[in-house]
């Protein structure tokens, strides 16, 4: 598990990401899970938040 001293702060961009403050993962915004940096593949450009995979990124859009 990793912990919340290396949360990364990111600026979501397209199509890459830019970092803020370094760490080492960023937090799912629908489930709160963490995501390695490494591992990222899906955020919102609009919305400034990541997502752990396709499902919760298709999750976040229906609720607005």
């Amino acid at each position: 598990m990793l912990d919340r001293a290396g949360l990364a702060i990111i600026r979501y961009d397209t199509p890459d990401i830019q970092v803020i403050r370094r760490g080492s993962h960023v937090l799912c915004a629908v489930t709160g899970r963490p995501i390695a940096l490494e591992d990222l593949r899906y955020w919102s450009v609009a919305r400034q938040e990541a997502y752990v995979g396709p499902a919760e990124l298709i999750e976040a859009a229906k609720r607005g």
